[in-house]
């Protein structure tokens, strides 16, 4: 495993927010406005990135990244993307797994047979979501990740095992 699949993505700079150098931030963690607890993130080149305090509006989580005092040295960070070294994450638990060690999962039916490969985890707000692309070569396929549709994940075997709604089957 090299050091880049290591991490993990935590999350993405936005546009600036205001002139005092404070930035609009996407997260991708269970709990967004606990993001600053994590410590110091990393960028694509392993530059240390703290995330000072953040703050929820209406419209966004707002960030203070350290050392950025200016609009236009938080411009300069807009789609930063936000990685933290996998050892500094708690262990998950039994039935809980993080969405990069289910992406390029093969997804097969209660048989073991082929259905496609999980290709990225959403969430719209109602809810993970699983996108799958079909071995068949169709389009993909959007999938509640849920325990009715998703029964069992196995990382070890490198495998999750997908039901279908029916009208997807």
């Amino acid at each position: 495993m090299s050091e880049k699949d290591d991490r993990l993505l935590m999350g993405e700079i936005g546009a600036a927010q205001g002139l005092k150098g404070e930035v609009r931030l996407r997260v991708y963690t269970q709990d967004p406005e606990g993001i600053a607890a994590y410590g110091p993130l990393e960028d694509e080149t392993g530059r240390g990135i703290e995330i000072e305090s953040v703050r929820v509006t209406p419209k966004a989580l707002i960030a203070r990244i350290k050392g950025v005092t200016t609009r236009e040295a938080a411009e300069a960070l807009t789609h930063t993307k936000l990685y933290l070294p996998r050892a500094r994450l708690p262990a998950s638990d039994e039935d809980e797994w993080y969405h990069a060690d289910l992406v390029g999962l093969a997804a097969v039916d209660a048989d073991g047979a082929p259905i496609g490969t999980v290709v990225a985890i959403h969430n719209f707000g109602a809810g993970d979501i699983v996108e799958i692309t079909p071995a068949s070569g169709e389009a993909n396929m959007l999938v509640p990740f849920n325990s009715v549709t998703v029964p069992e994940v196995d990382i070890a075997q490198g495998r999750i095992v997908l039901v279908p709604p029916e009208d997807l089957a």
